[in-house]
């Protein structure tokens, strides 16, 4: 007979599903700042006054210009041509590729390189066709497409390289960033910040970004721009929850002293688990920039067990070191006395001199069975006194035998 429950919607959410996700909600609460964090596109631009400028919204957008031939830019993907005999592509846009701000009347310019190399192979670096879009925010220079977003003018170069002026409505700029730093992991393997933009994955507490219990230091690095190396503070530190995880700083970043590109600072954090705790603790690094947006990211540690203090772990070993230190240089020092005293005193030499020598010889003897191994010096004399008095017989004895012999001699 089935039944009529369904087990599915009849079992209850899991514990830590909920705890996790009240967790998170409390957390990005209690650490909510005007931190920069890098946007999920690479479509994004810093303006003159170093503030960001996100164009997400805009990465594949088709812009065309009616001409022979029309050509067609995507923006943040490529610039192409077509025609009846097919496209032609005029560059790529990728993350390395050239996108900053302009001057004059340009508020931004694009590069596209990497395009179609046919009739282009003497081309610098061997880029192939390229294009460079000028863009303006507002309307075009000749009037044209007042207050929307339209190409206004294409200009060829030469075959292989095309200049493109382009309008769109910008976005309004974001905070200012910090440009030049770099704060990562020690030896150089991750950017948790890379020019003054906290990287995906720090920007809030994530769990497949933790590290484990047993790790107990992280070493970060710092880089900056030598001239605006003096803007940075002492970084301000904040864990959540604020009880059951220990977090110490030092290093050269704790002490103030400012990095630079060639001489990097170094911030040792040393944090210990006080407390289990079925979710990641979640750790907030501040470091306060004059005149820009702070420079904030969040690492998170698991403790599945408490950790005692590095402290009481050595002290134990320190204590067997000294009193080992202190019997080694009793031993010595009585060792010296008392050969020193037998030589001196008692006129002993060699081996006899040594102290110990007695007892170690009456415990050899001992295991030995009672038989004495090294013969004294009054054994050895009696010894050989009574070997000489057994091969001479005394004089009455000799005596008495000569009679006998001439007695028998008689008969």
């Amino acid at each position: 007979m089935a039944s009529n429950s369904n087990p599915i919607q009849s079992s209850p959410p899991s514990s830590h599903c909920l705890i996790a996700l009240f967790t998170a909600i409390i957390v990005l609460q209690a650490f909510k700042a005007a931190s920069v964090t890098v946007p999920t596109s690479n479509c994004y631009v810093l303006d003159n006054s170093s503030r960001i400028v996100d164009f997400t919204n805009w990465t594949g957008h088709s812009f065309e210009y009616s001409a022979t031939p029309d050509l067609v830019v995507q923006f943040c993907k490529d610039v192409e041509t077509r025609s009846q005999t097919g496209y032609v592509d005029f560059g790529r846009y990728d993350k390395l590729s050239y996108f900053v701000a302009g001057s004059g009347q340009v508020d931004f310019v694009q590069g596209y390189y990497n395009g179609d190399l046919a009739k282009c192979e003497q081309s610098y670096d061997f880029m192939g066709r390229t294009s460079q879009v000028n863009i303006i925010c507002g309307s075009c220079l000749n009037g044209q497409c007042k207050g929307g977003a339209c190409i206004c003018n294409v200009t060829y170069e030469s075959p292989c390289r095309v200049l493109v002026e382009l309008t769109i409505p910008c976005e309004n700029p974001g905070p200012r960033v910090f440009k030049g730093f770099t704060v990562g992991f020690n030896p150089r393997t991750w950017e948790i910040v890379y020019n003054g933009m906290t990287q995906l994955g720090f920007e809030k507490p994530q769990h497949d970004f933790s590290f484990g219990t047993e790790q107990t230091r992280v070493v970060l690095y710092m880089t900056a721009i030598a001239s605006l190396s003096t803007l940075l503070k002492k970084p301000i530190v904040k864990v959540f929850p604020d009880k059951g995880l220990e977090v110490r700083l030092s290093g050269s970043v704790a002490s103030g002293k400012p990095p630079t590109t060639l001489s990097p600072t170094m911030l040792i954090m040393d944090w210990r688990c006080e407390k289990a705790h079925d979710t990641p603790y979640a750790v907030n690094v501040t470091i306060p920039v004059q005149g820009y947006e702070p420079i904030q990211f969040i690492l998170t540690k698991t403790c599945e067990f408490r950790q005692d203090r590095e402290a009481d772990t050595t002290r134990g070993w320190a204590i067997f070191g000294v009193l080992s230190c202190i019997f080694a240089v009793s031993s010595l020092v009585f060792c010296c006395g008392g050969f020193i005293y037998k030589t001196r005193v008692q006129h002993l030499h060699g081996i006899d001199a040594l102290p110990g020598t007695t007892l170690l010889s009456a415990c050899l003897e001992t295991v030995s069975g009672g038989r004495q191994i090294y013969a004294r010096a009054e054994d050895l004399n009696s010894a050989f006194a009574s070997e000489a008095s057994w091969e001479r017989p005394p004089l009455s004895t000799q005596g008495t035998m000569r009679q006998n012999d001439r007695k028998y001699g008689a008969i």
